[in-house]
């Protein structure tokens, strides 16, 4: 394992799209470069990998389901990314934390005992939303904070702001340097800390060890994997389904179109078209695309109180092929 890897945080609020913007960095990744992408997710189920899941070669992912990803000395990201460094043994390394989470902090605490000469952790990239910034919506505190503290500002979903509206958006944010995309498109090249470079060493001794999470197993491939998590900033409900079972994609679009929540992700098993992803803020309309994930089909849901969770999962139950 080398030492010294090039970290790099991605961070911002939820929908600002963090994972977009990965899977185009992604993409460009130099062939013959090990890259790993450590995820946290709100909810339990997670779905980020499976949205990033590629097939490319030299890429490895891991995941940290459940809650803010705002103190690495909690054991489930020392135990995740130890394993992970371990696996993957990366020549450069992406976190993306939930977007709500506290990302300053987590910035503080990669440059600390047990990381500190493992990781060489450059200047964070903080996603924001322009469209809905210069709506006047507002930036949550955790995100707030980490404006002064961000090596690059990704202002994403612009297409919609003339040179006006930039220019007044830009004058409220702190003096950093700005990039303004579409659809999370980020030339490599402008990643703070690019020509970083791991070095040669073996800093695995210092590196947490536990026990990975236990693999799924359905004692019945009909029924899914449910679990709940909630906290102060949200609710989650996430489904892990068998790969056998397929979905109507149109009725879960229907479905989840009459829910209030805040987030939703899913890639699914469909019925006659084979496997789709998507994940949409606010209620919006679904964006399918296809997907290379395999294991299982999986869909989380984030809402800002508590629900009904027999009637929830009643609902995605109907949306069953028949």
């Amino acid at each position: 394992m080398l030492q010294q890897i090039p970290t790099h945080l991605i961070a911002g609020p939820l929908g600002a799209g963090k994972t977009t913007l990965i899977r185009e960095l992604l993409a460009q990744k130099p062939a013959d470069e090990r890259w790993a992408v450590l995820i946290n997710e709100f909810g339990e189920i997670g779905l980020d990998a499976a949205l990033l899941t590629t097939g490319a070669d030299g890429i490895a992912l891991g995941e940290v389901a459940g809650g803010c990803l705002c103190c690495v000395n909690g054991a489930p990201f020392q135990v995740g990314l130890g394993r992970l460094l371990r696996r993957a043994r990366p020549q450069r390394l992406l976190i993306e934390p939930s977007g709500l989470g506290h990302p300053a902090e987590l910035l503080r605490q990669l440059g600390e005992a047990p990381w500190r000469g493992v990781l060489a952790v450059q200047p964070a990239v903080l996603v924001l939303d322009a469209a809905a910034l210069a709506a006047d919506q507002p930036l949550a505190d955790a995100q707030q904070a980490a404006l002064e503290g961000a090596g690059l500002l990704v202002l994403n979903k612009s297409e919609s702001l003339d040179a006006e509206a930039r220019a007044r958006l830009a004058a409220r944010l702190p003096a950093r340097p700005l990039v303004w995309t579409e659809q999370g498109r980020l030339a490599i090249g402008a990643l703070p800390g690019v020509d970083a470079r791991a070095q040669a060493g073996d800093g695995q001794e210092r590196l947490p060890t536990g026990a990975g999470p236990l693999p799924a197993v359905w004692s019945d491939p009909t029924q899914p994997l449910c679990q709940l998590h909630e906290e102060a900033g949200g609710w989650s409900i996430g489904w892990r389904w068998h790969p056998s079972q397929r979905f109507d994609r149109a009725r879960v679009a229907a479905w989840l179109a009459g829910l209030p929540w805040r987030r939703a992700k899913l890639v699914l098993h469909g019925a006659d078209d084979g496997w789709h992803s998507a994940n949409a803020l606010d209620g919006a309309p679904l964006e399918w695309r296809a997907s290379e994930w395999r294991k299982d089909s999986r869909l989380e849901l984030i809402f800002v109180t508590p629900q009904d969770a027999a009637a929830l999962q009643e609902g995605l139950a109907a949306c069953h092929a028949r």
